[in-house]
């Protein structure tokens, strides 16, 4: 307890004389005479829960007994007394051995009598002592102490504590309302460092046990360190108080002054006669309606909705109805446009900037951006599907559209949507009724031509609650959508400024009036080169950012790029690609953060390490000409592969077996070929009475993989032919095409990717349908100067290609005469 503290309790005058005069009393009383050894002997006083500091003047209690005589004997005698601090607070009789080792020598003033006869006094600390002996029990204690020197010297560190000390002192006296301003200022003039950690400890509130450590503490430089650190958990309580304090007080003063502020609001608006708060929010909705520029029909249903709600009770449930509708009028953007940015340069700048690829995808845009800037005198937005296999960048493409016109883009997805009114709202007389998604999405994109993306509209349901296609018929026919009727709204919204865009996965599932509202733009599955471009482009850096990496840290060789695509990843899009590359990054980004050696240079045995094992496997070209297997070109989603065809004879029946989990238009590819090559036995050398006595088997490997379409035909009637005429099938040759009756090569699809199959596969020769040949425009350059691509009309021709002129002798079989095959070949892995 400070001394002004207990001053305030007791019956102290009005001025400080008597403080004064009572503190200069303890200063007359010298410190006891020490011989050589510094030592004394001097009455003892027992402190229970109070630690005296030297040079600091605190307040004691005292009751009758040993304390109280061994004070009444040091002012007699006019001499100093021993402080003994007790250990333990909580107890009653302490021995020797329950008092702390140091003590303190202190001057005691003027005793007060208190009024429940207990004694009070002011006491002054001099001069730590060590406790040497107890010499005297009765009537008091008496003890035998050695004063303990105490460094005054002041070096650089502890001039830093001083300095220290103080200031966070200082902070503490601003914060902590029972420290007086004079605190801090007497502490500035303190110059020993033993004495402003005294100084310190007196002034703050510590708990006994923090206070006899420091007690204990002899050296100054100590002291003062645990001071800082006592006075740091302080000051972090203190302004964590200041900070509740004041948060507290701006509450109250807030609440005061919003009140003070309604109860003069309240006068105001009566003196006005706008008190009602109904009436004046009628007059601000009225205000915005007609602020708003709004076309003439919406404003005339606006303002009838306001009259109805000036008319109805304003405890009414239908006040909340009328007062959403008007919200949702007033905050659709009806007029609201941004400026298209109609230079074609930029957008072909930002297209390419942000996607590889998509040449028609991109040169439609470019055609849109072109016609606008020549201002006809009446456009009509395009209505755009973006068909393809899941991420090819169908959804980014309708971003960066946005970003080269320089429109607002909102997306809605549309997969699993089955209720009609999803897309048209309800009417309001449903509880709860809103806008339709539509309406919705136009609100948040705050224009009237943002670019507005339906994303998996492929994805649409239908159920008894109606079918969502059919209400998008309005939405995306230019001569309808200009007046897009709302369940909700009631009044026609103009949706004729706005670029739809949709994508779809596949259109067989969207129904027909649909389509024919929408210009198809087919995005192909990407092929290997396009996605090690897109990954060097796009990909990585994307992911050394997401994994804390610098773009230079890492460097993918293309050819691991070119085995993570063909070994680990199988889809025509690029989401799985980015993934296994994301997970290199992150295990290169580990071993970074454990400051471990890694690579900054993935090659492609390095590839293995950190993706495992090898998951897909790519078919590999025929190793030797074989009879009765050829070699197929098919497309997949995920791309190009070549498959192979394997025809054996057997002695049967004359019946057709084709396994490999093959469609029913393969199947009958099979039928077709097998009649055709019946239908030419003459011209092959081949007997017809063969085909009574052998089946035909015909097996497409990998038969987990469903396999269907014509264009195998050609292929499978090649290995026939080489089945039953013995010659041997060019292992360089891959074909595809389909066959009629006649021989005649009709056109398939898929050119560009299955050209790209057999170059990588390692195949010289393609065999094309004639009509293919527009496709090859599409083909890279590389590959078409690599390969030599022969271009068919009939089935002739694939054979004097594809089949070698050698025909063994022939052979007897069981009466009938038939050429020596060669030995069944082993099926090779294929890829389908």
């Amino acid at each position: 307890m400070r001394a002004d503290d207990w001053y305030q309790r007791q019956d102290a005058p009005d001025d400080f004389s008597a403080l004064h005069q009572r503190t200069e009393e303890l200063y007359r009383i010298p410190d006891s005479v020490t011989d050589e050894k510094q030592e004394f002997e001097a009455a003892a006083v027992m402190l229970r829960d109070i630690v005296v500091f030297p040079h600091m003047i605190s307040p004691i209690f005292i009751t009758p007994g040993p304390n109280l005589l061994a004070i009444q004997d040091a002012q007699y005698k006019y001499r100093t007394v021993v402080a003994l601090i007790q250990r333990d607070e909580d107890l009653d009789e302490p021995g020797e051995e329950d008092f702390l080792p140091i003590g303190v020598e202190m001057a005691v003033g003027r005793l007060l009598t208190l009024p429940d006869g207990n004694n009070s006094a002011l006491v002054q600390g001099r001069r730590r002592v060590e406790i040497l002996e107890f010499t005297q029990y009765e009537p008091f204690v008496k003890v035998k102490v050695k004063v303990i020197a105490e460094s005054t010297r002041v070096d650089r560190t502890t001039k830093a504590l001083m300095r220290t000390s103080r200031d966070l002192f200082e902070r503490c006296v601003q914060l902590d309302r029972s420290l007086p301003e004079e605190a801090h200022l007497f502490s500035m003039n303190i110059n020993e460092p033993g004495w402003l950690s005294d100084m310190i400890s007196t002034a703050i509130s510590l708990p006994f046990k923090e206070r006899q450590l420091l007690l204990m503490l002899p050296d100054p430089a100590e002291r003062l360190k645990r001071i800082n650190h006592m006075l740091a958990q302080e000051l972090d309580v203190l302004e964590l108080e200041d900070e509740i304090q004041t948060r507290v007080q701006s509450e109250v003063d807030r609440s005061q002054r919003e009140y003070y502020l309604r109860e003069q609001l309240k006068q105001i608006q009566n003196e006005l006669g706008e008190g009602d708060i109904f009436t004046r929010e009628l007059n601000e909705l009225r205000e915005k309606i007609e602020n708003r520029s709004l076309p003439e029909e919406v404003k005339l249903a606006a303002v009838k909705e306001l009259d109805r709600l000036a008319q109805v009770p304003p405890m009414a449930p239908e006040v909340g109805i009328i007062r959403t509708y008007l919200d949702w009028i007033l905050d659709l953007p009806w007029t609201e446009e941004t400026e298209d940015n109609l230079d074609v340069k930029h957008a072909a700048e930002v297209l390419e900037k942000n996607h590889y690829g998509l040449p028609r995808a991109k040169e439609r845009i470019l055609e849109y951006i072109a016609v606008r800037s020549l201002k006809p005198k009446r456009l009509r937005q395009p209505i755009l599907c973006f068909v393809g296999p899941p991420g090819t960048g169908k959804t980014s493409l309708g971003r960066s559209i946005a970003e080269a016109l320089g429109r607002n883009f909102v997306r809605l997805s549309l997969g699993g949507v089955r209720d009609e009114a999803e897309i048209r709202g309800h009417r309001r007389t449903y509880i709860g009724a809103m806008p339709g998604r539509i309406l919705q999405t136009m609100r948040r994109a705050g224009s009237i031509n943002p670019l507005f993306m339906l994303d998996e509209i492929d994805k649409l349901g239908s159920d008894f609650r109606g079918d969502p296609s059919a209400a998008l018929l309005e939405v995306l026919d230019p001569e309808q959508n200009n007046a897009f009727s709302d369940h909700y709204l009631e009044v026609a919204y103009d949706l004729s400024r706005v670029m739809f865009i949709t994508t779809a996965n596949s259109v067989g599932s969207i129904p027909p009036a649909l389509l024919d509202r929408m210009e198809m733009i087919e995005f192909p599955g990407y092929i290997e080169e396009d996605k090690v471009e897109i990954a060097q482009q796009f990909l990585i850096p994307r992911q050394l950012e997401e994994s804390g990496l610098q773009e230079k840290e890492l460097v993918f060789q293309r050819q691991a790029l070119s085995r993570v695509i063909r070994e680990y990843t199988y889809e025509a899009g690029v989401r799985s690609l980015e993934r296994e590359l994301g997970r290199i990054c992150r295990k290169v980004a580990r071993k970074k953060s454990e400051s471990a050696s890694y690579p900054t240079r993935i090659t492609s045995a390095l590839v293995e390490k950190f993706l495992g094992p090898p998951q897909f496997f790519q078919t590999e070209a025929e190793k030797a000409d074989e009879v009765g297997v050829a070699t197929a070109m098919a497309w997949t989603e995920s791309g190009g592969e070549i498959m192979p065809v394997e025809v054996v004879v057997l002695d049967g029946k004359g019946n057709l077996q084709i396994t490999g989990q093959v469609g029913e238009i393969m199947q009958e590819s099979a039928q077709a070929a097998l009649s055709y090559l019946k239908s030419r036995s003459e011209q092959l050398g081949i007997s017809p009475d063969v085909y009574e006595n052998l089946d035909v088997h015909i097996h497409i490997p990998e038969g987990a993989i469903p396999k269907d379409g014509p264009s195998a035909g050609i292929t499978l009637a090649a290995a026939m032919i080489s089945a039953f005429t013995g010659r041997r099938v060019r292992k360089e040759v891959g074909m595809t095409g389909e066959i009629t009756l006649r021989g005649r090569v009709l056109p398939v699809g898929g050119v560009r990717e299955k050209i790209l199959a057999a170059y990588r596969a390692g195949l010289s020769i393609a065999i094309l349908p004639e009509r293919n040949q527009k496709d090859l425009v599409d083909v890279p350059k590389k590959a078409r100067e690599s390969m030599s691509i022969r271009l068919v009309s009939h089935m002739d021709e694939v054979l004097d290609i594809a089949l070698h002129a050698d025909t063994p002798k022939p052979k007897r079989v069981r009466g009938k005469t038939k050429p020596e095959a060669e030995s069944t070949p082993d099926s090779a892995e294929p890829s389908a």
